[in-house]
This record gives structure tokens, sequence and C-alpha cells, in this order.
């Protein structure tokens, strides 16, 4: 999957979620990332009030609903730099992903 696909996806679970109030921002390493704010989410590499750093893999599995975003967390598979009340409120954007 593209980033761009996962930023149309994305932006389509934000309008969906009513939004957020905050910047998030996606960090793949190597593999690019995706910005989040408002109801919108490009693959602009933005400065953000959270980043999350995940491989593209693991945050693909996270918006399917098969890794548990806390026991990735837990095991190191997902790091979150900047405001964490940010990271916590990302689950109604991801089930709706």
């Amino acid at each position: 999957m593209e980033n761009a696909d996962i930023a149309a996806k994305m932006t389509e679970a934000l309008v969906k979620a009513g939004g957020t109030d905050k910047s998030v921002k996606f960090d793949f390493g190597d593999d690019g990332c995706v910005f989040a704010s408002g109801t919108e989410a490009t693959t602009e590499d933005n400065d953000a009030d959270c980043t999350i750093s995940v491989s593209k893999d693991d945050f693909i599995a996270l918006a399917e609903g098969n890794l548990d975003p806390m026991m990735a967390f837990m095991s190191g598979k997902l790091k979150v730099a900047g405001d964490m009340s940010v990271a916590m409120g990302l689950q109604s954007i991801f089930s709706n992903m």
C-alpha cells in the first residue's frame, strides 16, 4: 500500500470520526510518513503535536485491526513522541479505517 493510499483512507476515517483538533504524524522511517490534522491526511512531512514511529507493515496491521495498539506500544513496535493524549485519541480514527 502506498502512502498516498494510506492518506486517502485516513482522510475518510478522519471525516467519519469528526476530525482531530491536534496534528499527528505517522513516521514510517525510510518509507516516508503520513501527516493528519483536522479532517485531512497528507504525505507531507510536517511538524506535529504527536509523532508515532512505526513500520509501515505494523501501521497497516494496526489499521486493519490485526495488531493491538497497546501491545505494539509495549513491545516497542510503536513509539510515541510529543503529546501522548493525541495518540490515545486515535482509536476512533483507526476504528473507521
